[in-house]
């Protein structure tokens, strides 16, 4: 295969890759919570081939660079607000500033590992002790509040989430606060790795480069803004993703059209000879 061949069926390969993460987008276009994820690519190595010196008077180039194609260079997670739908529903919660993520505690495979999420649709399961229920993702994760997992007792008359994402109870006519969400900021969102149900975690390629402070940090109680009653909608933009996806598919067509050239000009010089 020729390197021009090379080249395209490389290009090729990572644009693939660029339309299945369009193709997720769209998918999750009304995801709660869902953040749009952003593809850039970047130039493998290239190699310059340097002409013969003829003489001092020469007016084409010296040489040619010839590159091995492009490559994913990095996805990177989009963070920005998205619309806020109001549903009515105490549980449900929105965050009003980017880059703050709720906290959940997820079990893998035996292991128990933090991950984090914008969807605050939240529910209330009961627990193993009689007479107490957890708050809970629509997968059953617990939420994570100030001491761990955020557990209440139950026969409450009311329950409501304040602004600073305090879980107020009312038992007996009497308002008491019994919970607090503890939400962190991204500070790096790019060292965040996706793990699929909308969620992200620490990766441990991230982790080697910074430490856990430097990509991710907790806010403080009276930094936190959320509104209670409302979920944050996905902030795809489907016409920018159709756009994109036009683009990416005519490129991706071009190299398919480029191998394709490659093997009738082959064709032709076998036939010449």
């Amino acid at each position: 295969m020729s390197r021009m061949s090379i080249q395209a069926s490389v290009t090729m390969g990572q644009l693939q890759q660029k339309i299945d993460t369009i193709g997720n987008n769209i998918a999750n276009l009304n995801t709660h919570g869902y953040k749009n994820r952003e593809v850039n690519f970047s130039s493998l190595l290239t190699q310059q081939i340097n002409a013969e010196e003829v003489n001092d008077q020469r007016l084409t180039p010296d040489g040619i660079r010839v590159g091995a194609g492009a490559r994913l260079g990095h996805t990177n997670l989009n963070l920005k607000q998205g619309s806020l739908q109001d549903t009515g529903r105490a549980l449900d919660v929105a965050l009003m500033k980017e880059n703050q993520l709720f906290q959940i505690s997820v079990v893998e495979n035996g292991i128990q590992e933090t991950r984090y999420t914008r969807a605050g649709n939240f529910y209330l399961t009961p627990t193993e002790a009689e007479g107490q229920s957890m708050l809970v993702t629509s997968d059953g994760n617990p939420v994570i509040g100030n001491n761990g997992p955020i557990i209440l007792a139950d026969n409450m008359e009311d329950l409501k989430i304040n602004e600073n994402g305090q879980i107020e109870v009312t038992r007996n006519g009497v308002q008491q606060v019994e919970g607090q969400l503890t939400i962190v900021e991204a500070i790096r969102p790019r060292m965040l790795e996706a793990t699929g149900d909308n969620m992200f975690r620490l990766s441990a390629d991230s982790l080697a480069n910074y430490n856990e402070a430097e990509i991710i940090q907790e806010v403080a109680q009276q930094d936190i803004q959320v509104k209670s009653g409302a979920l944050e909608a996905s902030n795809v933009d489907l016409s920018e993703q159709m756009s994109e996806l036009i683009q990416t598919q005519r490129a991706y067509q071009f190299n398919a059209k480029s191998i394709s050239m490659h093997d009738q000009m082959r064709g032709l010089i076998n036939q010449l000879r």
